[in-house]
């Protein structure tokens, strides 16, 4: 305890700064004058203050964990509109996002053209997952391998794998924009190794499955990449239009 005489309020704020309860020392006097006012006895008051510092640091948990996540744009499921994209199973993208993909350790595979609305998808079940304290980051698949490729040359690539080992979703964007010589190609697999049956991906790509030799550098490496991936997996097919392309054609 420190040594120096306070007066009761200047302890508790003092008590309340070094035992970091943030949340307790910004409400604990409208708490006390709504138990005195509601005649609220002992134990009811301290639960109530013990809730306010709980809500208080679960919210500050999901802001770190959705800026940490590093999300093109902030969008979720409420903003999707189904009603263009008729053949997706709304559903199944609704059940996808309770999140019981993330603690069966499963995947999620995204396929369709440009605009059909897969990084919206993806983006919106990252951002139930920061809110359900699960850490998230979103990358597009060219920036993920281009900071594969440094941390490599730099002899970190393990330090790499380290970290996003502890990340419970990773969303790699677009996917079908990547042609891998067979360093990049390696380090995909391994990071894709890495993480089955550990860790969740949910991948965004424009290519059908059977196209992946398009990306990696043979039909043999697509089949080892994939055989992990669609091991325990959601694969969901968007075909239709572009969503951006109708919002212009609206504006012509």
């Amino acid at each position: 305890m420190n040594s120096k005489i306070y007066t009761n309020n200047e302890y508790i704020d003092w008590a309340l700064t070094h035992l970091k309860l943030q949340d307790l020392k910004e409400n604990y006097e409208n708490e006390i004058n709504f138990a005195i006012e509601n005649n609220i006895g002992y134990r009811n008051f301290l639960l109530n203050i013990l809730k306010v510092e709980e809500e208080g640091r679960n919210n500050r948990l999901i802001d770190r964990n959705l800026k940490a996540a590093r999300f093109e744009n902030f969008k979720t499921i409420e903003s999707f509109d189904f009603n263009f994209q008729k053949s997706i199973n709304i559903d199944k993208i609704k059940d996808l996002h309770n999140l019981s993909f993330l603690n069966k350790k499963e995947n999620i595979i995204l396929i369709g053209p440009p605009g059909v609305g897969k990084t919206h998808i993806a983006t919106s079940i990252g951002i139930n997952a920061c809110k359900n304290k699960k850490k998230v980051l979103f990358t597009s698949a060219i920036d993920l391998v281009e900071k594969m490729s440094i941390y490599q040359k730099k002899g970190d690539l393990k330090k790499l794998f380290k970290s996003l080992s502890k990340i419970d979703l990773l969303i790699i964007d677009e996917m079908g924009h990547l042609v891998l010589d067979k360093e990049k190609e390696s380090m995909i697999f391994q990071l894709i190794r890495q993480r089955y049956e550990k860790n969740s991906l949910i991948i965004t790509t424009n290519l059908p499955l059977g196209e992946w030799d398009k990306i990696f550098t043979s039909i043999l490496s697509a089949t080892a990449v994939l055989d992990r991936l669609v091991h325990h997996c959601h694969v969901i097919s968007i075909p239709g239009d572009s969503y951006r392309v109708k919002g212009k054609q609206k504006e012509m």
